[in-house]
């Protein structure tokens, strides 16, 4: 049997809501291990017009906070981040309890009992809504891995590159599910 076998289509969704689980221990690891300095940084030639990695990672926070407003405003969203004073604590802080509400907002679109009441997914008010499912699930990760791509490649373009352990960590999958609290390696 290989390593890392497919899942049978009923473990499908175990799997999208451990790798979930798994995104927010990413968002996490960068912040671990952010140089301080680099967080209100500004980008060179920007301007002011470019976001710094604290305002990206609030981005990352509030997108989610819409998400849940627009999709499950049945759940309880954490207070949204301001872009321009939140600190990393705060970040890491709000990150973490917006990654739990949208995990929530996950399982409840994934479900298929018949009490199931998230059925649409409504990414912001002037955009199409698609049907709630694994495809939600991809536009979410897909938009906050976009984003991580961009701190590290800010990070480094200011002159703080991430350590080994932060920027080849996002990629050690088995290490993350472990600290997000799950099997201890994909399934």
């Amino acid at each position: 049997m290989p390593r890392f076998a497919d899942p049978n289509p009923a473990d499908l969704c175990t799997v999208l809501l451990e790798t979930y689980a798994a995104n927010d221990a990413m968002n996490q690891l960068l912040l671990a291990h952010l140089d301080p300095r680099a967080w209100r940084a500004e980008p060179s030639g920007a301007r002011g017009q470019g976001r710094t990695i604290g305002a990206i990672f609030a981005h990352l926070h509030n997108a989610r906070i819409k998400w849940l407003r627009l999709t499950a405003p049945h759940l309880k969203r954490p207070a949204r981040l301001d872009p321009y004073r939140c600190t990393m604590k705060q970040a890491a802080t709000g990150l973490r309890q917006s990654a739990a509400a949208c995990l929530k907002m996950l399982t409840g679109a994934l479900s298929s009992g018949p009490k199931r009441r998230i059925t649409r997914f409504e990414r912001d008010g002037f955009l199409p809504s698609w049907p709630a499912g694994a495809t939600m699930f991809a536009y979410m990760f897909a938009h906050e891995a976009h984003h991580r791509g961009q701190i590290a490649m800010l990070a480094h373009q200011l002159g703080y590159r991430l350590p080994v352990e932060a920027a080849a960590g996002l990629w050690w999958w088995e290490k993350l599910w472990k600290q997000a609290g799950l099997s201890t390696r994909p399934r």
